[in-house]
């Protein structure tokens, strides 16, 4: 799943259509379930990974983490990340997925028919962004009419803030129109943007070997080497969750960056970008290419290996 929503856009003095899917801001108390640090559970959709990583005391403390999403419409739907069977808005269910692996994070959500600009705290910024923005193939993206929510995402995927953008759920490349000749324009302003994370949806976290495949429904990363350099996968565990889609590959990579930004406290947003493309692995997935799987399948052992980063 990834939230979407249908805006009426003016580009070039054409009217057009696009979808994107806000503002409260919390700390973890999402739906009733409140994250224990003193009981942390490796849920079994996880990566063993994040165990030993909380284990050496990286939990994503001192990182804000925003949420783009839906937390205000009607529209609920069931799942399980191991914290019982709960019925929510998307939004609360990315949020809940990263504060789950990320527990010591600060959490702000901002719902994204808010049309304001995102604020950035002091410290490492991670932004969440669990949701397209659709309008009709033959545009650029800077014929879009940004909001200025959109407007301060993009700006600060310049190395402002890591933004951890889900690729789709349209089975083509990233910046390619879909089956109804939609394209995700937000996916486009994002190309080439040094802080810019894509992210993809295994069907299942890959070992060397169990390598995984690509979900079925996931983007991947296409032809073009912009995208190719700041494309990673990780595994989403529909049929342990009942939750499917890219909207729940981006929380993933949003909670190892908080994580990443724990131990390594005066990192900038790039830097950690670079770490978790840097150290992806291409040995856990089946048939590696870098037009499907990008720079690969996400590493949080790896990318918190070395005392330093630069």
């Amino acid at each position: 799943m990834i939230a979407k929503r249908f805006l009426p856009l003016i580009a070039a003095g054409l009217a057009v259509q696009a979808i994107s899917p806000a503002a409260a801001t919390s700390l973890p108390t999402f739906a009733g379930v409140t994250p224990s640090l003193s009981a942390l559970t490796v849920y079994n959709w996880m990566s063993s990974d994040i165990g030993a990583a909380w284990t050496a005391g990286y939990k994503g403390q001192g990182v804000t983490i925003t949420f783009v999403d839906d937390f205000k419409s009607s529209s609920k739907f069931s799942g399980n990340f191991g914290t019982g069977v709960q019925t929510l808005r998307h939004g609360e269910w990315t949020r809940l997925e990263t504060s789950l692996v990320a527990p010591s994070a600060t959490i702000v959500s901002q719902d994204f028919n808010s049309g304001t600009a995102i604020k950035l705290a002091r410290g490492l910024n991670v932004v969440n962004l669990s949701y397209a923005m659709y309008a009709t193939s033959g545009y650029t993206a800077n014929q879009i009419g940004w909001s200025a929510q959109e407007r301060s995402i993009i700006s600060a995927a310049g190395g402002s803030a890591v933004i951890s953008k889900a690729a789709g759920n349209d089975a083509v490349a990233v910046g390619a129109a879909n089956s109804s000749n939609k394209v995700d324009y937000l996916n486009l302003a994002l190309v080439g943007k040094s802080s810019t994370l894509f992210v993809g949806a295994l069907s299942s976290n890959g070992t060397t070997a169990q390598k995984a495949s690509m979900a079925s429904y996931s983007n991947t990363a296409g032809s073009n080497v912009l995208v190719q350099n700041n494309f990673l996968v990780v595994g989403v565990a529909g049929d342990k969750t009942g939750l499917y889609g890219t909207s729940f590959a981006a929380p993933i990579v949003s909670g190892y960056a908080a994580v990443l930004g724990s131990k390594f406290s005066t990192a900038t947003a790039t830097q950690i970008t670079n770490q978790l493309l840097n150290t992806a692995r291409q040995d856990t997935v089946k048939n590696y290419s870098a037009a499907v799987y990008g720079r690969g399948e996400a590493s949080l052992s790896r990318a918190l290996a070395p005392v330093s980063i630069r």
